[in-house]
């Protein structure tokens, strides 16, 4: 809340140690907060400017902390007052948007998005309006953003956005992948693998989708193209369903006795990665992915490493 005043997290632990003692003088406040004098008196005159501290009365040089009901309400009754303002222009400018999708003529179902940086734009706005779905096709070139880039999804699926992520085998091999990929399932997020991809795609709730204007090469960043809710939309969530429907998922079950660790490698070896490809993605020797996988295929009672990959999909180990 104090954010939405120009106030930041020194602010927020200052006036906390304010509210815990009856009052404070600089000196005292330095101590406690571990900040210099300087940086504590132009803190304390942005809370004092915000209405969150006063001086005292019978010592000018010491503040307290005006209670938190007293000081707080105003900035919660205007945040409430911006946030229903925010939402009558969205139902607003939603409904002039509606009325003039409907007067589109064929060509204008489609929107061009020009220059690299409008399409990382775009791309994040699409991803912070999301209100139930994101699906996503990537490809093994990087090209509109490194995932570490893309703070959105983060949020999205902080809010309970789901997200259904498509990637070429090639993607997995990237060092430190299947870590990152890990963590991302284990906040909701689903992935599976193809070995190829036709294109990159970002479809948002089945009612809007980003596609590059060139899938390859070196103009692959140039542009890209918003559809609009449309035939062409519709094919766009057909194709995708079809994908997702024969692509396998990136990481194995959960099945007793199948350890994490070996459904991991079992995933890396179907996806057809090398022992020195696998063992650089785990972190692990050579040596310690050749004797897992001779123990691996002597607990299925299979011979080599293709009918190794055939019946770990069998059981459901990936």
């Amino acid at each position: 809340m104090l954010d939405a005043i120009g106030l930041d997290g020194d602010h927020v632990a200052l006036y906390q140690s304010l509210l815990e003692a009856p009052s404070a003088a600089v000196d005292e406040l330095a101590r406690l907060t571990s900040l210099d004098e300087g940086a504590v008196r132009r803190l304390v005159d942005d809370l004092e400017g915000a209405g969150l501290v006063a001086r005292q009365g019978s010592a000018p040089d010491r503040v307290v902390a005006s209670p938190p009901s007293l000081a707080l309400r105003p900035l919660l009754l205007e945040s409430e007052r911006r946030l229903a303002a925010a939402h009558e222009a969205l139902v607003h400018f939603s409904e002039l948007y509606r009325h003039g999708a409907e007067q589109r003529a064929a060509p204008d179902v489609v929107d061009v998005v020009v220059g690299p940086d409008a399409v990382r734009q775009r791309l994040a706005q699409l991803q912070a309006s999301a209100l139930e779905r994101v699906d996503v096709f990537v490809l093994s070139e990087v090209a509109i953003m490194a995932s570490s880039e893309n703070v959105e999804e983060g949020r999205a699926l902080e809010r309970g956005v789901r997200y259904r992520v498509i990637i070429e085998s090639e993607v997995a091999q990237r060092p430190g992948f299947i870590g990152d990929a890990r963590a991302t399932i284990a906040a909701g997020e689903e992935i599976r693998v193809l070995p190829t991809l036709p294109t990159r795609l970002f479809l948002v709730d089945d009612t809007i989708a980003l596609l590059p204007m060139y899938s390859h090469g070196p103009d692959r960043v140039s542009g890209a193209l918003l559809v609009h809710p449309s035939g062409l939309l519709d094919l766009v969530v057909a194709v995708f369903g079809e994908y997702w429907a024969s692509a396998r998922p990136l990481l194995g079950s959960d099945e007793p006795g199948v350890g994490e660790a070996d459904r991991d490698l079992l995933s890396l070896l179907v996806l057809g990665m090398t022992d020195s490809a696998a063992a650089s993605q785990l972190g692990i020797s050579v040596r310690t992915v050749q004797r897992r996988v001779a123990e691996l295929g002597e607990r299925a009672g299979v011979l080599s490493r293709f009918q190794l990959g055939a019946e770990a999909v069998r059981r459901g180990w990936v």
